[in-house]
C-alpha cells in the first residue's frame, strides 16, 4: 500500500510559440503566483503556487484534446466561473456529482482543468 501525503505539483504542456503567453494568461487571468524555477531544466518552462501546490509548464508539441485534467478544489465555484466567462474562457459543463459544484474550463492551449467547490 501506498500512503500519500499530499499532491506536490502539476504539469501542464502548451506549444513552445506560446510560452509567454501560458504565463501570462496564468499570472493575468487565473491570478496565480509565480514561484523560482530550478536552473536544472534543458527546456523551458514556469512554475506557479497554487495553494499547497505546484503548477509547472513546460513545452511539447500539441496533441489531440484529452479526458486528462487536473482539478482544483476552489471555495466560490460561481464567483470563479464568471471570472473566467468575463475573461472568454472556454467552459465546459461536467456531469452532476452529488455533493460537488463543478466545472471544467480550457486554457487556450488546450489544458483542460476542473474547479470543483464541496458543498
Amino acid at each position: 500500500m501506498i500512503n500519500f501525503k499530499r499532491a506536490d505539483h502539476i504539469h501542464i504542456c502548451v506549444p513552445p510559440n506560446r510560452l509567454e503567453e501560458a504565463r501570462l494568461f496564468y499570472t493575468n487571468i487565473i491570478g496565480l503566483q509565480p514561484i523560482e524555477r530550478p536552473d536544472v531544466f534543458s527546456s523551458a518552462g514556469y512554475w506557479f503556487k497554487v495553494a499547497d501546490i505546484e503548477l509547472h509548464i513546460g513545452v511539447e508539441e500539441q496533441h489531440p484534446s484529452s479526458i486528462r485534467h487536473t482539478a482544483f478544489e476552489v471555495t466560490d465555484v460561481v464567483t470563479a466561473r464568471r471570472h473566467l466567462e468575463n475573461n472568454h474562457v472556454e467552459i465546459v459543463e461536467e456531469p452532476l456529482i452529488p455533493g460537488r459544484e463543478r466545472f471544467a474550463f480550457i486554457d487556450p492551449f488546450g489544458n483542460r482543468m476542473e474547479l470543483l467547490q464541496m458543498l
